[in-house]
């Protein structure tokens, strides 16, 4: 009979599942190289860990693909519920959505490389993340911020400058400008 406690080694195989993807992720970030041994040791697991958890190197590139997404997603009831309306959309482009336009383009390219096909898998992400945009929308709508008329499939297309950011460059301040100039088109109209 379970009590409902989750036993130590199942606790233990999450937080290792957890570091992995964050070591993985920021080695794809870094160099887009992805390197078991470095992972693992990043990780502070053995390599056995990180195979045993991610068979291919192409499992571990979704796994962290989906993660980096899924973060996207979660994050936004979190910040409508500490920011108002313009500050989580601010926050959420800047802070979220930026750093994970210039992770995707490790795992993009390592998704490219990948021997199979990932359609499914970048179609539920844009799904995801269009869904993410129309929540903040519709906050925004509700404060009276922004016009109502705005589709957040259209409002996405115009986040995609974020893919153009240099990581080693001024990405925040770009990312800020980007978000300045896509907000100003976003509010009402003055007649």
């Amino acid at each position: 009979m379970t009590t409902g406690s989750v036993s130590p080694r199942r606790a233990d195989t999450r937080r290792n599942n957890e570091r992995i993807l964050i070591a993985a992720a920021e080695s794809l970030t870094g160099s887009g190289e992805l390197s078991f041994n470095a992972i693992a040791k990043a990780a502070g697991v053995g390599v056995g860990t990180v195979y045993r958890h991610f068979p291919t190197p192409e499992a571990l590139i979704l796994a962290v693909y989906r993660r980096e997404v899924q973060h996207l997603v979660d994050v936004v009831p979190t910040l409508l519920r500490d920011r108002s309306p313009e500050e989580a959309f601010r926050v959420w482009i800047t802070d979220h959505l930026a750093r994970y336009m210039m992770t995707k383009r490790g795992l993009a390219e390592a998704l490219r490389a990948a021997p199979s096909s990932h359609a499914d898998v970048t179609g539920k992400a844009y799904d995801a993340i269009t869904g993410a945009v129309a929540t903040l929308l519709a906050a925004n709508v509700e404060a009276g911020t922004i016009r109502a008329d705005l589709e957040p499939e259209t409002v996405q297309r115009g986040l995609g400058g974020l893919f153009y950011l240099d990581p080693h460059d001024d990405w925040r301040g770009q990312a800020e400008a980007l978000t300045d100039l896509l907000w100003h088109g976003m509010c009402h109209r003055r007649d």
